[in-house]
């Protein structure tokens, strides 16, 4: 799924976040993009409607080396949350080599978790992708509000695969980091069993 460019001589891999409205996609994005270095980074994209918004941009993690003599540039993005906006949901899913879940910790958002996870496993299929066999990572966001679902409960729920997980508060950047590495190792891992 990944695309090579040969003649930049990179290896360009798409990372998707995803989850329900308002869970902290965009958050995650926006502390990653500040974070990183400018001359690392591309341009951060937003592509907004009237009702919805899909944030994107490209980067080039110096310390990662090279695979067979290729650098690798990392696209991420995030999905709107609404649920109702299914086909940018799916069109942002093409060509996805790995996925965050970004899952809202408060109480009353489980059920918009449950059923964005559905989505995206839906979504998958409909590409003819398994969620079996694309990388992803799950981050419970959000920890630090007070009605909060424990982490050992959204495990159960959330993480029945046993995926690499994390806690996270995307506001001050907690866990997000950690996220972010872990989805890149396993895109990392299938891009050289492929290799």
């Amino acid at each position: 799924m990944s695309f090579i460019n040969y003649s930049a001589r990179e290896i360009n891999c798409k990372i998707v976040y995803y989850g329900p409205g308002l869970c902290g996609k965009t958050t995650n994005l926006n502390f990653i993009y500040r974070k990183t270095r400018p001359e690392s980074r591309g341009k951060m994209i937003s592509l907004a409607t009237e009702t919805e918004r899909t944030l994107f941009f490209d980067f080039l993690p110096l310390a990662l080396g090279e695979i067979k003599g290729f650098k690798t540039r990392f696209h991420l993005y995030t999905v709107p949350g609404q649920i109702f906006y299914d086909a940018s949901r799916k069109l942002i899913l093409k060509g996805v080599d790995g996925i965050v879940f970004v899952a809202d910790s408060q109480v009353e958002r489980m059920d918009a978790n449950i059923e964005s996870f559905d989505n995206m496993k839906d979504n998958l299929e409909d590409h003819g992708y398994s969620l079996k066999k694309i990388p992803y990572v799950i981050q419970y966001n959000k920890r630090d509000i007070l009605n909060c679902v424990p982490v050992a409960e959204m495990k159960k729920i959330l993480n029945v695969d046993g995926v690499p997980d994390f806690e996270g508060m995307a506001l001050q950047g907690t866990g997000v980091f950690e996220t972010l590495k872990s989805v890149v190792k396993s895109v990392l891992a299938e891009i050289k069993k492929g290799a």
